[in-house]
């Protein structure tokens, strides 16, 4: 694995961090999309669990990096059943990745421009910035449903750099999804950082593609912007 160093950190201005995987546990949506949604799909339907989880993976196949693949809205019309309220019934689980309270401070007094850009639906952004505080450390989230494509789409990008007036020259951005990664690299993003370890109960994948940390921290620290 290729891993990340900071010599970018004189060279950038703005910032951009993913969420889920990136700032929070990862663990939490993988529990409710790979366990708690397929075992209700498979009740409503009368199907095994594994024949349930097997029908999911193919209609979310059908939509994958579109915006469709993170609708709450889409994904509990085609179910029939309310991702929602399910969402809220879990919500004490979620929570940030280890260190990243204190990395966000560190990044957002060094005087930098910071934003969270997600492709989190706009209720589970509520939710997540509600449960864990996240709104109060970095004070700029867009989702792509802001922008009606999802962040795998060049749209996003052009949209998101409208809106914020970034430079890509002198932008960082980290994800933990390399398709997105991919995305901000074919729209210029000169600093990208991959996570390896986006859920705290897995172990770091080997990535390749892009320079690449467990988890931001080992990013800083974080000097002030000159």
């Amino acid at each position: 694995m290729a891993k990340a160093k900071a010599p970018f950190w004189p060279d950038t201005e703005t910032v951009l961090l993913d969420m889920d995987g990136t700032l929070l546990d990862l663990a939490f949506d993988n529990r409710f999309w790979l366990e708690r949604v397929p075992a209700h799909y498979a009740r409503a339907k009368g199907l095994s669990f594994d024949t349930a989880l097997s029908d999911l993976r193919r209609q979310m196949q059908a939509v994958d990096g579109q915006l469709q693949w993170y609708c709450l809205d889409y994904w509990s019309q085609r179910l029939g059943f309310d991702l929602e309220a399910m969402k809220l019934e879990h919500r004490r689980e979620i929570r940030m990745l280890p260190g990243i309270r204190d990395f966000l401070t560190e990044l957002t007094t060094s005087g930098r421009q910071v934003a969270i850009a997600t492709n989190a639906h706009p209720a589970v952004l509520a939710l997540k910035l509600e449960e864990t505080g996240l709104d109060q450390l970095v004070g700029r989230q867009y989702t792509a449903h802001d922008f009606g494509a999802a962040k795998e789409s060049p749209r996003f990008w052009q949209a998101l750099e409208s809106e914020m007036g970034f430079d890509p020259a002198t932008t960082l951005f980290a994800d933990d999804s390399l398709a997105v990664l991919a995305s901000a690299r074919r729209h210029g993003i000169a600093h990208l950082c991959a996570v390896a370890r986006p859920a705290s109960n897995q172990p770091p994948r080997t990535i390749s593609d892009f320079p690449a940390v467990e988890a931001l921290p080992e990013l800083g620290p974080v000097p002030p912007k000159l």
